[in-house]
Parts: C-alpha cells; sequence; structure tokens
C-alpha cells in the first residue's frame, strides 16, 4: 500500500501516507496489546496473582474471593475473546484491503494503456491533419493553374478573333 501511495499525485499522497501511517500505527498498537493479553507469562501472573491469597489458605477463602476469582476469570475471557474478533476483524480488513490494492492496481494498468492508446491515436490525426493541409494547398495550387490556363485560352480566343475580324 505505502508503494502505491507513494506513485500518486501529490495532493492525494500526502493523506494517503498520513493514513497509512495511522492505520499502521494502530496495526502495531493492537498487536502489542494481542501478545501481551495472550502471552502465557500474563496470564499465568494474573491467575497466581488471583489464586495467591485463596492458595495460602484455601479452606478459609471467602465467598467474596471465590466471586472476585470467578469474575476476574471471566473478565479475562471476555478480553481474550475480543482480542480473537478483533484480529479476526484485522485479518478481514487486511484481505480487504489487498483486494482493493489488486482492483486499483489493474485499473491503473488499463489507464496506463488508454493512455498510451490515446497519445498513438494524437499522433496519427496530427499525420492526417498534416496531409489534408497537403492535400488542401494542392487543390487550390491547381485551381489557379487551371484557371489561369483558361484565362490564357480566352485570351488567346480573343486575340484570334480580333485578327481574324479586323482583316
Amino acid at each position: 500500500m505505502d508503494l502505491e501511495a507513494r506513485s500518486l499525485q501529490p495532493s492525494v499522497k500526502a493523506m494517503l501516507l498520513a493514513k497509512l501511517r495511522e492505520y499502521k500505527s494502530d496495526l502495531n498498537m493492537l498487536k502489542k496489546e494481542f501478545k501481551r493479553l495472550t502471552s502465557p507469562t500474563a496470564d499465568q501472573a494474573a491467575r497466581e496473582d488471583l489464586l495467591e491469597a485463596g492458595m495460602a489458605d484455601a479452606h478459609l477463602a471467602s465467598a467474596d474471593q471465590r466471586e472476585r476469582l470467578t469474575m476476574s476469570v471471566e473478565r479475562i475471557n471476555d478480553s481474550s475473546e475480543r482480542l480473537r474478533e478483533s484480529r479476526r476483524t484485522m485479518l478481514e480488513t487486511e484481505e480487504i484491503g489487498v483486494s482493493i490494492l489488486q482492483d486499483l492496481h489493474q485499473q491503473r494498468e488499463t489507464l496506463l494503456n488508454s493512455h498510451k492508446k490515446l497519445h498513438g491515436v494524437d499522433d496519427a490525426i496530427d499525420k492526417s491533419k498534416k496531409v489534408l493541409t497537403s492535400m488542401s494547398r494542392r487543390i487550390t495550387r491547381n485551381k489557379w493553374i487551371v484557371a489561369s490556363l483558361i484565362g490564357a485560352l480566352v485570351l488567346a480566343i480573343v486575340v484570334i478573333l480580333f485578327y481574324k475580324l479586323s482583316h
């Protein structure tokens, strides 16, 4: 995505690069949070902290401590489930992003090919324009030549008639 964003026009490029940096930082933050919450040492340390008081004197543990322990375990399970859901959403988003980038790449290739064809057509039109201009000049020149010949013939006929009639 970074390479595609850098190859765009400067007006769009700055905005997309800023969004891309923001998304990368969000992704890194979520990854760190996920690793922190799913690491075995974090779970084990949290459980040991919760169970430490209850293990010292398991028979004397109060219902309140057990309830807090149960609530803590439920919160940990909820957090784990939310992390799994976030990871799944992240993977879906990544897949969507990849497909969008592929579509954009195909569209870019199509636009580049169209651009090349347009330049080819433009060159052909320029050549045609030059040929038509040249043909137009020849036609005009030929008209003047024909008109001059007709004028010369008419003048010659008038001169011949004048001599014939005068003699």
